[in-house]
């Protein structure tokens, strides 16, 4: 059996749902955004962070709008933020605005899932070689920035699934 890159991203990427759902499901709207100090992140900012990043960037290399604006999820999720925020940098403040509940999380989560497997699903290995990113030295390939994003949304997932921990120890 001959395994090529594409499957190796297709089964990382395969993990993130997993570990997100893992995270959420169950929790109530206040254990989702509850923090376990007054600058921490909530779980609930955690999934829509990490979504809103791969969604971000998996469409910029897919060349097609995110899902966030094309399929309305901007609307549902009604937050007082730019339609182009993926809550990198936010403030504490800007953190605890993101309230929301797991069915809306993890539907958007899986919205984005399946338009990245699809886009996955049509890469060659040839593919990954492409600079999507020119402004770093050495320059971001796509198989880099693929990487990146997957990496950064398991992180993520796991500390959601550290702070569900002491929830559910408390």
């Amino acid at each position: 059996m001959t395994v090529d890159a594409k499957d190796i991203l297709l089964d990382l990427y395969g993990r993130i749902p997993d570990a997100v759902h893992g995270a959420v499901d169950g929790l109530s709207d206040e254990q989702l955004g509850a923090r376990l100090d007054p600058g921490a992140n909530s779980i609930a900012w955690l999934v829509w962070h990490l979504t809103r990043v791969q969604d971000d960037h998996v469409s910029e290399v897919a060349g097609h709008e995110q899902a966030w604006t094309a399929d309305g999820w901007a609307r549902r999720f009604d937050l007082p933020f730019a339609d182009a925020e993926t809550g990198y940098g936010f403030s504490p403040e800007q953190v605890g605005q993101v309230a929301v509940g797991a069915e809306l999380l993890t539907g958007y989560l899986n919205a984005v899932q399946a338009r990245t497997v699809a886009y996955l699903s049509g890469l060659s290995d040839a593919d990954l070689d492409r600079v999507v990113d020119d402004r770093w030295d050495p320059p971001v390939t796509l198989g880099v920035r693929l990487v990146s994003v997957a990496d950064d949304d398991l992180e993520h997932a796991a500390q959601a699934a550290l702070v569900r921990g002491v929830l559910d120890r408390a």
